[in-house]
C-alpha cells in the first residue's frame, strides 16, 4: 500500500505530527510552493489558517488532494468555486474554540458593563473617580449565529443571569431565524456576531442594523471580520446610536496602524485572539491526528464542512 502524502501549508510554530511517522509521507509549502506540490498530496492540512493562498493555488481539474482539514472555525479563506465543485472533502476545527471564545465574550460583556477600561486610565493618571456601572444580570442578549460557538456564548451568558436568544440560519427549537433578527437585536443590549462568513452573511451588520440597534446597546463581534461593514461601525460609535463595541476579527488583517478603528470612540479592539487559550495549538494537531487516523481506516470524518453553505451543518 502506498504511503500517503500529507502537506502541511506552514507557520510557526509547526503542528506536532509525531503520531503519523511511517504512516503518512509529510511534506510542507509556503505560499510560494503551494501551487506546485498541490496535485501531488493525499491531504492538506491547512495549519496557517490565515493564509488564502489555497484559493489561488488550488489546481481546478487537475489531481488534487481528496481531503484538506482547516485548523480554524472558518472555512472562507480557502473556499473556492473549484474546491467547492470538486468531491474533496474539507474538514475544520469545530470543537476546539467553542469554550474560550464564549469565555472571552463574557470577559468582554464584564468589561465594558464595569467600565473596566476607564477604571485603568484613572489608575495610570491617580485619579480617584468613584462611578456607578451596570448590571448585566438581567440583560438582554442577541447571539448571531447558531453554531457551537454561538450557543456556547449563549449558555456562558445565561450563567451571569442574562437573557439570551440565538439567530441562526433556519427556524428551529430554541434557534430564531434571520426574519427576526431586526426585531430582537432592537431589543437587546448586547449583539454578538458568531456567525460564518457567507455570501448571505457577509455585511449583515451596516448602517441599517446598528440604526436599528438601542443606544445604550454593545455590539461584540468574534465570528468574522466581513460580517460587519467596519466604516458603518466607525460611524455609529462616533454618532452615538450604539454604546460601545468590541471587535475580535476585521475584514483585513493584521489591523494597520492608520485604521481608524484604533480610536473610534468606545471601541475594544483586539488581534483574533479570543479563541487562543494556553496549549491551543496542541489542541488543533491532536484533533487532526485523530481525524487522519479516522481517514486512515476509512472511517467517516468528523467536522465536515458543507462546501456550498461555508460551514459545518447541524446542532
Amino acid at each position: 500500500m502506498t504511503t500517503p502524502t500529507l502537506l502541511v501549508l506552514d507557520t510557526d510554530p509547526l503542528p506536532r505530527l509525531g503520531r503519523l511517522t511511517g504512516r503518512a509521507r509529510i511534506e510542507h509549502a509556503d505560499e510560494s510552493t503551494l501551487a506546485e506540490r498541490l496535485p501531488h498530496a493525499d491531504v492538506l492540512l491547512v495549519w496557517d489558517f490565515t493564509s488564502r493562498a489555497v484559493r489561488s493555488a488550488w489546481p481546478g481539474e487537475g489531481p488534487r488532494p481528496r481531503w484538506v482539514h482547516t485548523a480554524s472555525a472558518g472555512v472562507d479563506h480557502l473556499m473556492c468555486p473549484e474546491l467547492a465543485a470538486s468531491d474533496t472533502v474539507v474538514t475544520n476545527a469545530r470543537g476546539v474554540f467553542d469554550q474560550p471564545i464564549a469565555e472571552y465574550v463574557a470577559a468582554l460583556v464584564l468589561t465594558m458593563a464595569k467600565d473596566l477600561p476607564r477604571t485603568w486610565e484613572l489608575q495610570r493618571e491617580r485619579t480617584w473617580r468613584h462611578r456607578e456601572t451596570q448590571r448585566v444580570a438581567g440583560t438582554r442578549a442577541c447571539v448571531v449565529g447558531s453554531g457551537p460557538i454561538g450557543r456556547t456564548i449563549a449558555r456562558t451568558l445565561k450563567a451571569l443571569d442574562m437573557t439570551t436568544a440565538i439567530v441562526g440560519r433556519t427556524p428551529h427549537t430554541g434557534i430564531h431565524g434571520p426574519d427576526d433578527l431586526d426585531r430582537l437585536i432592537a431589543r437587546a443590549d448586547w449583539v454578538i456576531a458568531a456567525a460564518p462568513l457567507t455570501e448571505q452573511t457577509h455585511g449583515m451588520f451596516d448602517a441599517r442594523r446598528f440604526g436599528v440597534m438601542q443606544p445604550s446597546a454593545r455590539f461584540i463581534n468574534i465570528g468574522r471580520g466581513g460580517l460587519v461593514v467596519e466604516d458603518a461601525l466607525a460611524e455609529a460609535l462616533a454618532k452615538r446610536w450604539i454604546a460601545g463595541a468590541a471587535l475580535d476579527v476585521f475584514e483585513h488583517e493584521p489591523l494597520t496602524p492608520e485604521s481608524p478603528l484604533w480610536e473610534a470612540p468606545g471601541l475594544i479592539v483586539s488581534p483574533h485572539m479570543s479563541g487562543d487559550t494556553v496549549g491551543w495549538r496542541d489542541q488543533l494537531g491532536t484533533q487532526f491526528v485523530e481525524l487522519y487516523e479516522r481517514w486512515e481506516a476509512g472511517r467517516p470524518l468528523l467536522n465536515v464542512v458543507d462546501k456550498k453553505r461555508g460551514y459545518v451543518p447541524g446542532r
